[in-house]
């Protein structure tokens, strides 16, 4: 075989070779895509915010001592059921007690030289009257610096006896104070409720609140008639929290029962404000509170409870499932809405923008993209504002399917997985 043969012999090969290469090419460029589709229908749609928190009272009262002494008396345990006004517990009154009797017989001292002085004052006046009296008559019998001493005495008396009447207010307060000091000895319920905590026992030293409240508490009663969850809610879900939203509460600890509640409180500042400042990529955090409003009788403060608060409802209104929303990129931007650049850096891709919608799956099996507005989100399903009709057939998944499709890719259909819910049900 001539070389010439060879050479034209090696260029069939290639050349089928690469033939059998673009037909494989072609081949599998138009192979289908399989995904899952459903129509876009009617649904009622709830959306919600969960978040995790603690079983509160609405109202409870840490109850500590305004001074310090042995508790030698102790009447009430954890659990009881006191009423405002109620006898909880003796501090040791010797030292008030001793207290107040100094300050008594003080008191009583004070009152016996007011007395003396008023007295020496009505002597002083008569003294002087009766000497004037005399000069008057017969002006030879007293001089008039013996008349002006009896004066000067009078008035020295007289701001004696006005002293000695301060001496006695002074006492009188002392008596006060000293009464309302044996007083705090004995502490009495400030509310009625139950005791959930008690900190202290009989023959412990109570200590005053005034620099460390939390060692200084000796008991707490809360109001159980009113129990609310307070649970951290992230600041993407708190805007859409208002007051007056009903919730359903789930306890840990009656995992068989769920509970009805409303929105009472939204805090206005984050509940972890100073760590998030020091560290920009911590999550902020803010505290709802969820008034229940058929709590069960054996609930205890600092259960686990989860709230479900519903933020939004819509009836029979057009949705697809959650999966079905995608994103592309690089969609042209309206005239006159550019992002703007900062310096020689743009703060964004200049004239592009992501998009949100679904593919369409038209009669040939082809898919194509088309924007969509949403609403609210249920647990499945999305509402459907503007870009859909009812009826039309949309990719439902999966979600790697959805993220790799192209405008007019061949799709092949299959069942989806889920049931569609029945008419009324909620997604």
């Amino acid at each position: 075989m001539t070389k010439t043969a060879k050479f034209g012999i090696a260029g069939v090969v290639v050349a089928v070779v690469a033939g059998l290469a673009v037909v494989a090419a072609k081949k599998n460029s138009t192979k289908p895509v399989d995904v899952r589709t459903e129509a876009v229908e009617a649904r009622d749609l709830v959306a919600s915010v969960t978040a995790s928190g603690q079983i509160q009272p609405r109202t409870k009262v840490d109850v500590s001592a305004d001074v310090t002494g042995k508790i030698v008396r102790l009447s009430v345990k954890e659990g009881d059921l006191v009423k405002k006004g109620q006898f909880l517990l003796q501090i040791d009154p010797e030292q008030p007690t001793a207290a107040l009797q100094r300050a008594e017989a003080a008191l009583a001292s004070a009152r016996a030289q007011s007395a003396q002085a008023k007295a020496n004052l009505i002597q002083a006046q008569r003294n002087y009257e009766r000497s004037k009296q005399i000069k008057q008559q017969t002006p030879n019998l007293v001089s008039d610096e013996q008349l002006e001493q009896l004066k000067t005495q009078w008035e020295v008396n007289q701001a004696l006896a006005e002293a000695a009447t301060y001496s006695v207010e002074q006492a009188q307060a002392s008596v006060r104070d000293a009464r309302q000091a044996l007083n705090r000895t004995t502490i009495i319920a400030p509310m009625s409720g139950k005791v959930t905590r008690l900190n202290v026992e009989e023959g412990e030293t109570a200590i005053m609140g005034t620099l460390n409240k939390d060692a200084a508490t000796l008991l707490t009663i809360s109001d159980m008639s009113i129990l609310e969850t307070k649970v951290k809610v992230d600041e993407t879900d708190v805007a859409r929290i208002s007051v007056g939203d009903s919730a359903v509460i789930q306890i840990d600890a009656f995992p068989d029962t769920t509970f009805v509640g409303r929105v009472v409180e939204i805090s206005n500042s984050s509940v972890n404000r100073t760590a998030a400042a020091s560290s920009g990529d911590q999550a902020i955090d803010y505290e709802v509170r969820v008034q229940l409003t058929n709590p069960p009788v054996d609930t205890r403060p600092d259960f686990s409870a989860t709230a479900k608060i519903v933020t939004a409802t819509r009836t029979r209104v057009l949705s697809i499932p959650i999966i079905a929303l995608t994103v592309r990129e690089n969609e042209a931007l309206p005239a006159g809405d550019s992002a703007v650049t900062v310096g020689r850096k743009p703060a964004k891709e200049v004239g592009k923008r992501d998009v949100e919608g679904v593919f369409i799956v038209g009669a040939d099996n082809k898919v194509t993209f088309r924007p969509v507005k949403v609403g609210i989100a249920g647990e499945r399903h999305f509402e459907v504002l503007d870009g859909l009709k009812a009826g039309e057939t949309i990719v439902a998944g999966t979600y790697q399917a959805i993220r790799e499709l192209k405008d007019g890719a061949l799709i092949k259909a299959t069942k989806a997985d889920e049931k569609k819910p029945a008419s009324g049900t909620k997604s």
